[in-house]
């Protein structure tokens, strides 16, 4: 077994920033200094395009967890400029981090791609919608990354034959994912990972996981099933106001994230000789052996 490569750890802020641009630099330097993790990736929605006139003025499904008085004005109250998009991006690359966001729709693309980040990524609630595919795979040189969350085997084999027509799959990262917040560990279905490694491991640049289930037990086994992206949603506080906090991990478990899947790379490979140097001591001390092997019987 070859050596693993180095696991990217994608902190998803998205819209846990509540709408303030202090709480998502805040957000950048903890992502960074305290959780090393190597991405930081936001959200950009144009809610007029996004949303019909009847989902805009209606009132959030969950009005507690809304900062305006419909759901339309609650995502406009989440949303940045994309000035404030590139001033992000500046910020992220001043600390050593990648910057990125989740594109939701073709106004939101056009804003991104003019900042010139190296990845994208497309939501599962995105995933077919092909002017916005096609936008990114013409205009966009960077990697596009794409979730699987809601999306049919039939359908996900046709965005591989979409990007493989435009001869972008090597710019391609195709993320396993249950869209759900948070997910039931038996909803998890971590092995959707291997199948994505197996049927297109060899025609797409990388395989993730984007994870909405709760604690961190979890990652290290989507990385060693073959997910070399591992997106976690973040939080400074899981009791704040908004829908994807109760599914985020806040910095200290993002870091343990981090810390586990540097230990998995290091210890998930064979021995570099039938008996290590660190057992030499051990073998002096504790080895019994008889004077030959016992012969079988018969």
């Amino acid at each position: 077994m070859k050596e693993l490569s180095e696991a990217t750890v994608v902190a998803e802020i998205g819209c846990n920033h509540k709408g303030s641009f202090e709480i998502a630099r805040e957000m950048i330097s903890v992502a960074k200094v305290f959780c090393e993790v190597n991405v930081v990736k936001f959200q950009k929605r144009n809610p007029r395009e996004l949303l019909t006139e009847e989902e805009y003025n209606a009132p959030h499904p969950e009005p507690h967890q809304s900062y305006g008085r419909t759901y339309g004005e609650h995502r406009e109250f989440l949303e940045f400029t994309v000035d404030q998009h590139g001033e992000l991006k500046r910020l992220c690359e001043q600390a050593g981090l990648i910057y990125s966001t989740s594109v939701w729709d073709l106004t939101s693309a056009r804003e991104i791609v003019s900042l010139h980040p190296t990845m994208i990524k497309v939501p599962s609630a995105c995933n077919l919608q092909f002017d916005l595919l096609s936008y990114l795979a013409d205009e966009f040189p960077g990697d596009i990354h794409l979730s699987l969350g809601m999306t049919t085997r039939q359908e996900e084999e046709g965005i591989v034959r979409f990007f493989e027509g435009k001869r972008r799959l090597a710019d391609v990262v195709l993320y396993a994912c249950t869209s759900g917040y948070p997910v039931r560990f038996e909803d998890v279905s971590l092995l959707e990972i291997r199948r994505l490694r197996e049927t297109y491991g060899e025609r797409v640049r990388d395989i993730g996981y984007s994870g909405h289930h709760m604690g961190i037990a979890l990652d290290p086994v989507a990385y060693s099933l073959g997910a070399n992206f591992i997106e976690r949603h973040f939080t400074l506080d899981r009791t704040w106001k908004g829908t994807d906090h109760a599914a985020s991990l806040e910095p200290g478990g993002l870091r343990k994230v981090v810390r586990n899947l540097k230990a998995v790379r290091e210890a998930l490979r064979h021995k570099a000789k039938e008996t290590l140097e660190v057992e030499a001591r051990q073998r002096k001390k504790l080895k019994r052996a008889t004077a030959s092997a016992p012969r079988s019987a018969g």
